[in-house]
């Protein structure tokens, strides 16, 4: 049995622009404005589904061969005049026609660039865990602004003109961004516009929050293009060097489901990937550890078949790993520590590198230091194990990984 999508990530991308004729796919670094933004979504790991509408075929070619499913936007939804809201609604009508209603529509705009993949996971996370109904991309402002009034004359908008703080003294404001929102689907429905219910703000890179609109911003994102990917590449893809790798076990060697027999006794699947990566830690020289709340029996036979140290039935595992790491004469800053849920909040706050499992808990996935593209069962663990048997061997420093 199918089950829909959780979280679709949706791109408003019409074919007409006045500013930059075939905005859309226009270039930044090479790659068009369409294909980008369809990459971000796709690679943040709570978006489950990534829809572009569009009324161009270009642009839904584009989008198709970027990995993401096309809605047909009707005329009257693709003019100059015509909302976001609207191209909204009705891609989440279209969606629910082919049995696909998610919890979360995630909207992303094209003409952002630079959106990084776990902002949006960070801003799906708080709107998923019932922290807020939205969550919107904004960038930290102390800016002293102005207006003129009708017959020119200059008023100070958000400050008193005879009082001149210091930077550092005036509360911050926020600007929107434009580049994304997160939205409970259900409320945005309800109140047909973008802002509803509670709404938080996802605090962005400055640096990366252009939103092109004319040629100059076009100009300024293509020269920033080979800065701003190579520093999300290294994001994405770093050098964890550690002396040790501690995980938790289920919904980490597991997918976190379990199965009775009659008796009650459980099994659970694990992944023959993950059983590889264990084993080139240890022929490495690297110890690892199973450390778990649960007091089960597969939990130590899985760690015996793998020839690792386990704890298990442990209630506090900060408490646990720190004794271990003493025990073993291993730095917590040279631990890497693999979890999912909020029970591992505390071992992931101890280790110098605090890393998730796709599908991770929100919490878990803004706690990490880096977060893997593999779900919990799904090899994760093997994943981990390579990056950090290629950190070793190649010594390269990445990410303010140590040598």
């Amino acid at each position: 049995m199918s089950t829909s999508p959780r979280v679709v990530a949706i791109i408003p991308a019409r074919a007409g622009s006045r500013g930059i004729p075939g905005k859309n796919l226009a270039t930044v670094g090479g790659r068009s404005l369409v294909s980008r933004s369809v990459r971000s979504a796709t690679e943040a790991h709570l978006v489950d589904t990534v829809v572009v509408s569009t009324d161009g075929d270009d642009i839904a070619a584009a989008a198709e061969a970027a990995g993401a499913l096309v809605v047909r936007r009707p005329a009257e939804l693709s003019g100059d005049l015509a909302s976001s809201e609207s191209a909204l609604l009705h891609a989440l009508d279209a969606l629910a026609a082919r049995g696909i209603d998610p919890e979360v529509v995630l909207f992303v705009q094209a003409t952002s660039p630079f959106t990084a993949p776990a902002e949006l996971d960070a801003a799906v996370g708080r709107v998923l865990a019932g922290d807020a109904d939205v969550v919107l991309a904004a960038v930290a402002s102390h800016a002293f602004l102005w207006r003129t009034g009708p017959d020119g004359e200059a008023e100070a908008v958000n400050h008193d003109a005879a009082v001149r703080p210091r930077r550092q003294d005036r509360t911050p404001e926020y600007r929107e961004t434009g580049a994304f929102y997160a939205l409970r689907t259900t409320g945005f429905r309800t109140a047909g516009h973008r802002f509803f219910g509670r709404v938080e703000l996802a605090i962005v890179d400055p640096a990366g929050a252009i939103d092109i609109d004319d040629p100059l911003d076009l100009a300024t994102a293509d020269a920033l293009a080979p800065l701003l990917d190579s520093r999300d590449a290294a994001r994405t893809a770093p050098a964890i060097d550690v002396d040790a790798v501690v995980t938790d076990f289920d919904g980490v060697h597991t997918d976190d489901r379990a199965s009775l027999d009659a008796d009650g006794a459980e099994t659970v699947v694990v992944n023959r990937r993950d059983g590889m990566g264990v084993r080139m830690l240890r022929e490495a020289g690297l110890p690892v550890l199973i450390l778990s709340t649960e007091t089960n029996p597969v939990v130590a036979a899985r760690a015996a078949k793998l020839r690792v140290d386990v704890l298990h039935g442990v209630d506090d595992k900060a408490a646990a790993l720190r004794a271990w790491a003493d025990d073993a004469g291993i730095p917590l800053q040279r631990l890497a520590y693999l979890g999912n849920d909020v029970n591992d909040l505390g071992a992931l706050g101890l280790v110098g590198w605090p890393v998730a499992v796709a599908d991770a808990h929100p919490a878990v996935l803004a706690a990490a230091r880096h977060v893997l593209a593999r779900r919990g069962g799904d090899g994760a663990v093997r994943e981990l194990a390579d990056a950090i048997l290629d950190s070793r061997n190649t010594g390269t420093e990445r990410n303010g990984a140590r040598t």
